[in-house]
């Protein structure tokens, strides 16, 4: 069985169009296995009930914003070796140093092709 039929992926934004074409490039890529989340602290309780391989969360949202949910996701036994991708319109070497110290493990700039989201996604749980 292929990775990306075992993989379990949760998107977190809140907003529907970015959420919307995130799971358009991940159902291209042939990943199966996703749930989604309107907003941060949504992500953060469903993380916590059904730990995923992977986090992808947009930056900016209301509540609980990207790397307040990167920290508690690593401040909780239960997903705090859950992969973390951050996605941002703004690739601001402070933001992804603040989320490399966090534990991200890696980051996404938009605009984004399914390419660059599958290779950005390999570089953290592998060859899909």
């Amino acid at each position: 069985m292929a990775l990306r039929d075992m993989l379990r992926v949760l998107v977190i934004d809140d907003m529907s169009t970015s959420r919307g074409l995130l799971l358009q490039a991940l159902d291209s890529l042939g990943i199966q296995n996703v749930s989604y989340a309107e907003d941060g602290a949504q992500g953060v309780q469903q993380a916590r009930k059904s730990p995923p391989h992977i986090v992808l969360s947009d930056l900016y949202m209301p509540e609980l914003n990207g790397l307040q949910v990167l920290q508690h996701l690593r401040s909780d036994p239960v997903t705090q070796k859950v992969g973390f991708i951050l996605i941002t319109g703004r690739g601001d070497d402070s933001i992804i140093d603040t989320g490399r110290k966090l534990g991200m493990n890696n980051f996404l700039t938009k605009p984004f092709t399914p390419a660059l989201l599958k290779d950005c996604i390999e570089a953290v749980v592998g060859r899909l």
